[in-house]
Parts: structure tokens; sequence; C-alpha cells
């Protein structure tokens, strides 16, 4: 034998109390997102710029020998400064470290020069190659690292006043259901 479902009739007063309630619940779970969001920016933000300051990387002055403007004319805007952010890491480790990387090897990337290498294992000069082009590959590495976690710190910087947004629209939303209710 089935069993019958037994059916209440709510009220359009139960309705909007119950949509503020979800409202008020909605609004402090987007507020604690919003605080995540907020400290993931700030995180994200202090932990590249300490990491990077704390290695001393410094793009050569403006037009020196080391950053001619020939050669890496977008670089100039940076001459002289620290690698302190995530876009100037970035900056660094593609446009800087990669051309000396292309140089020295001839072009070639650690993938192939290591390819040579292991095929004569007596050349030292090649060996030195695959040395410095490892090098250069942990270095960008770590600097497009910095700069990947500077993106998501900008990403949660500009998230967060939406998330602020949201967490008020629905607030006053549960405030208007409340009144509704009052008034209904």
């Amino acid at each position: 034998m089935a069993k019958r479902l037994v059916t209440k009739n709510v009220t359009q007063n139960q309705l909007f109390k119950l949509l503020g309630a979800f409202g008020l619940v909605l609004t402090v779970i987007l507020l604690a997102v919003a605080v995540g969001v907020w400290a993931g920016n700030d995180f994200a933000t202090k932990q590249v710029r300490n990491q990077l300051v704390q290695e001393r990387i410094s793009f050569p002055p403006a037009g020196s020998v080391g950053l001619l403007a020939a050669e890496f004319p977008s670089l100039q805007q940076y001459g002289g400064q620290p690698v302190d952010n995530g876009v100037k890491a970035k900056a660094y480790a593609d446009e800087y470290i990669w051309v000396h990387m292309m140089k020295s090897s001839g072009g070639k990337t650690y993938a192939e020069a290591s390819t040579d290498a292991r095929a004569n294992p007596t050349d030292q000069k090649l060996a030195g190659i695959k040395n410095t082009l490892f090098q250069g590959d942990m270095l960008r590495s770590s600097l497009l690292t910095a700069y990947a976690f500077s993106v998501l710190g900008t990403i949660a910087g500009v998230a967060f006043p939406y998330v602020l947004a949201a967490a008020a629209v629905v607030f006053l939303l549960s405030l208007a259901s409340f009144a509704k209710t009052r008034r209904g």
C-alpha cells in the first residue's frame, strides 16, 4: 500500500521569511568568501614581493651595455629597477634571461642541449652550455611561478569588491523579504 504524502500549504509570509533567512545565510557566506579573496590577494601580493626582493635581482640600467635599447626595447622601462613584482619577474624571465640563454646556446633549448651533451659526454663546452641553460631554466621557472601567483592575487583583488557588492545586494533583498512579512 502506497503512503500518501501530506502537504502543507505555505503562506506568502512564511515564504518571505524563508527567503529572508536564506538571504542572511548567503550574505554570511559571501562575506566569508570576500574575506578569503581579500586575504588571498594580500598574501599573494606580499609573498611575491618579499620573495623577489629577497633575491635582489635588478634590471641593468636602461641603455647600458647589459640592456641595450636595440636588443631589449621593451625592457627599457624597467632599466635599473629591482624585480619586485610579478610583471617585472615575467619580463625578466621571458625577455632578458631567455634572450641570453638563446645567445649562449646558439638557439638551443635545455632539452636540445641536454640531448646533445648525452650524445657527446666528453664535450666540456656542450656540458657547460647544458648547465648554463639548466640554471637559466630554473631561474625562469621561479620567476614565472612568482608571476603566476601575482596574477592569481590580482584576480582575487579584482573579485573582492564584486563579492562585497553581491553580499550587500543579497543582504538588502533579505531585509526586503523580512519587511514584506511585516506588511503582509
